[in-house]
This record gives C-alpha cells, sequence and structure tokens, in this order.
C-alpha cells in the first residue's frame, strides 16, 4: 500500500470515530496521542472548543520517572491522569481513541484511569 493511500485510510479512519464522539461540560472527549517517546492526554470540551486539562508524559513531575510510550507507562500516566482529573471535578468522560485499536498501551490506559474512579 502506498503511503499516501495509508494517510488517506488512516483520516478516514480519524473521521469514522469521532463523528459519534462529542465532548462536553459534563463528559469532556478524553482524547490521547502516542508519539514514539510519549504519550499525550487531554480533557476536551468541543462545545467550548478548549481544553479542560491535560498530562503529558513530559510533565515536571513524570519526566523524572523517565517513562516511555509503552504499556507500562501508560498504565502509570493513566493512574496519575485519573486522580488529576478528580480533583479537577471530572468524573465522567468519553474516550476518543483516534486511530488506535484499543488494545495495549491504549486498553492499559484506559484500564488505569477507569480504576482510578473516573466513568466512561
Amino acid at each position: 500500500m502506498r503511503l499516501d493511500d495509508k494517510q488517506v485510510v488512516t483520516q478516514r479512519r480519524h473521521w469514522r470515530v469521532r463523528r459519534k464522539i462529542q465532548g462536553s461540560v459534563d463528559r469532556p472527549r478524553l482524547s490521547l496521542h502516542f508519539s514514539h517517546k510519549h504519550i499525550y492526554a487531554q480533557c476536551i470540551d468541543d462545545a467550548a472548543g478548549h481544553t479542560m486539562m491535560a498530562l503529558s508524559t513530559l510533565d515536571k513531575v513524570l519526566k523524572e520517572q523517565s517513562l516511555k510510550a509503552n504499556v507500562q507507562g501508560a498504565r502509570f500516566l493513566g493512574e496519575v491522569f485519573g486522580k488529576k482529573a478528580i480533583a479537577n471535578g471530572v468524573s465522567k468522560v468519553v474516550l476518543d481513541r483516534g486511530t488506535r485499536s484499543y488494545h495495549g498501551a491504549l486498553c492499559a490506559f484506559a484500564d488505569a484511569v477507569r480504576e482510578a474512579g473516573v466513568d466512561f
């Protein structure tokens, strides 16, 4: 498959997922991005168009842990993200998986956030 075709398929998959998901003040959208080295997570209110809270492995507190974009790093970041979300008053979210399948690091992150008390 050519690179142009892969990019088109990926973009269409992302649009298909996002068409079904909408974040609000009551249930913000939990968006995840995995780069090769880091993980970025944020709660987004799509109605107002702003980010309610964000956390990544580049955060000052988490940078000392030297987390990687793997299952263990995602699990630890999920625990910290869930605690921070509860502290900021976010108890329910809608998971935006983007173009990724729901397994591996994404599943580990989601399970850790659920264990911290955030409802999906």
